[in-house]
């Protein structure tokens, strides 16, 4: 495990915030029956969950900027950092009471992803990376797949949601594509703890279309130290702007982007 100062503060942030969405969590199931359902509750939760990052990343480091899915920019007087931060990824699964998702911060510095924490409350899986450190699952060392055979290979995706319908059929078309070519695909419902699966070896690689920054920031860098590659779905090095990633062990990576980029 990595114990740098900035890991500390980035994992107490986390855990603290964690343990509150445990605790909303355990409501969840019991909303599923009830007549008003859980959608204003698991909102309520996300947002409690982002107010305290921002309360405790902000105390331990004045003056980071932050990019948040719920609160949006918040400018810093720190113009080389800011926090790229996903409070509740995966909110579909938590709406269900499916116990896949995940609490996501980035750190850039510079334009660059230096560190990134990817933590599951409702398993307290901990997937952590420093930039020259390594990744690390709780204290186990990370190391991307040594998958060299598609047809060996088990590929995770992103599915476009309703709101982006234009995405569908090119998706169809990729889906079907490397379908064809691969084991097997998974869809987990949260795109961090799909690349952190990358980073340990669990997927052989990973892509997704129609995705935001604090979705993959953390997760990047989680690839990247675990000896994985991570581009944009068409091969660019863009993936935090271009809204797309592709990533995976280089043999598989580079195999699933030939395929993507042939799908009609």
């Amino acid at each position: 495990m990595i114990r740098s100062a900035l890991m500390t503060v980035m994992t107490a942030a986390a855990i603290k915030a964690g343990r509150g969405l445990k605790r909303d969590f355990g409501e969840v199931e019991n909303l599923q029956v009830s007549m008003k359902g859980p959608g204003d509750f698991v909102s309520a939760a996300d947002r409690k969950a982002e107010k305290t990052l921002f309360e405790e990343l902000s105390k331990a480091r004045p003056g980071y900027g932050f990019v948040m899915e719920e609160s949006g920019v918040v400018e810093g007087s720190d113009k080389s950092h800011r926090w790229i931060v996903d409070p509740l990824d995966g909110t579909t699964n938590f709406l269900h009471a499916i116990p896949v998702f995940a609490i996501s911060i980035g750190l850039e510095r510079d334009g660059q992803i230096v560190a990134g924490l990817i933590y599951n409350p409702a398993t307290e899986d901990m997937y952590v990376a420093e930039k020259g450190q390594g990744a690390w699952n709780n204290d186990r060392r990370l190391r991307v797949s040594a998958r060299r055979d598609m047809a060996m290979a088990l590929i995770g995706c992103g599915v476009p949601h309703l709101g982006k319908a234009a995405g569908h059929p090119r998706f169809k078309a990729e889906l079907a594509a490397v379908m064809a070519r691969a084991q097997n695909l998974r869809r987990m419902g949260a795109a961090s703890l799909d690349m952190a699966y990358v980073a340990a070896g669990r997927l052989d690689a990973y892509w997704e279309r129609g995705i935001n920054n604090w979705d993959m920031a953390a997760g990047a860098i989680l690839v990247r130290e675990a000896g994985g590659f991570v581009t944009d779905a068409d091969g660019g090095p863009d993936y935090l702007d271009a809204g797309t990633v592709c990533c995976g062990c280089e043999p598989i990576h580079k195999e699933l982007l030939a395929i993507l980029r042939v799908a009609k």
